[in-house]
């Protein structure tokens, strides 16, 4: 039966999709099976991971608003299962409105899913609205990247308030699965000094494992492929496998 985590942050720039990319090929990688639900109308997840989001043809989207049979939206990869998302998708918080238990449309048809994988991971829109409070209802827990930087700890509040929110009266399950830092600096005092604030917020829900700035994840996503094709002995690429080995500890 698959864990279920939604990778959110509603700040943009944190490395929310990459996340979620390579954390799916790490834990494809080490023998789970694994499933990237891409809801994020960008489909930046998607190319992620070699799919041409222009020529998909059931997407997230069908899955979400047309009730496609889950497992007919599903595309393997070599690097782990995705769901692949689309353009269309943009809209698909309008056409909820007026749909019945609207906030449990994506956690229906992934429920078809769970008995086939271990990990089934959702990549969240930058933003807290219909989509991303569809992908906590869905969800076990919540994957937090925070970018090591000046405001990585502005809007953290909101998004906790909104989880405290769906926890209390739609998902009572909803936890923190983890908080992982991103864009890691270690030769800057700046850096550390986010990485101590993290710590101190999230006590024993901060990752060990922290994302260095890495230009081997930032050039993967061009070729259309995970760190780990790209560069397997790069820092990146052994960071995000360090960070798939504590989830399997979890």
């Amino acid at each position: 039966m698959a864990k279920i985590i939604a990778i959110v942050n509603q700040k943009g720039g944190v490395g929310k999709t990459t996340t979620a990319v390579n954390i799916t090929a790490a834990l494809a990688l080490s023998g789970a099976k694994v499933l990237l639900c891409d809801f994020d109308p960008q489909a930046n997840a998607t190319s992620g991971l070699g799919v041409d989001k222009k020529i998909v043809t059931n997407s997230v989207y069908d899955m979400l608003i047309n009730e496609a049979l889950p497992e007919k939206c599903v595309t393997h990869t070599e690097y782990g299962d995705v769901i692949p998302s689309c353009s269309a998708l943009a809209g698909a918080t309008v056409e909820l409105i007026s749909l019945e238990k609207r906030e449990y449309r994506l956690q229906k048809q992934l429920d078809y899913l769970r008995s086939a994988y271990d990990y089934i991971l959702i990549d969240c829109p930058p933003s807290l609205e219909l989509l991303t409070l569809n992908a906590l209802c869905a969800s076990d827990s919540i994957l937090i990247p925070v970018q090591c930087e000046y405001y990585a700890l502005e809007g953290l509040s909101d998004l906790m308030s909104t989880m405290r929110a769906v926890k209390r009266t739609l998902n009572p399950r909803l936890e923190i699965f983890g908080v992982l830092l991103t864009m890691f600096d270690g030769r800057t005092n700046f850096s550390n000094q986010v990485a101590q604030e993290v710590r101190r917020h999230f006590p024993g829900k901060t990752f060990k494992s922290v994302i260095p700035r890495n230009v081997r994840i930032a050039e993967a996503p061009s070729y259309g492929v995970p760190v780990f094709a790209y560069d397997r002995t790069s820092k990146g690429a052994l960071a995000y496998m360090a960070v798939a080995e504590e989830i399997l500890r979890k």
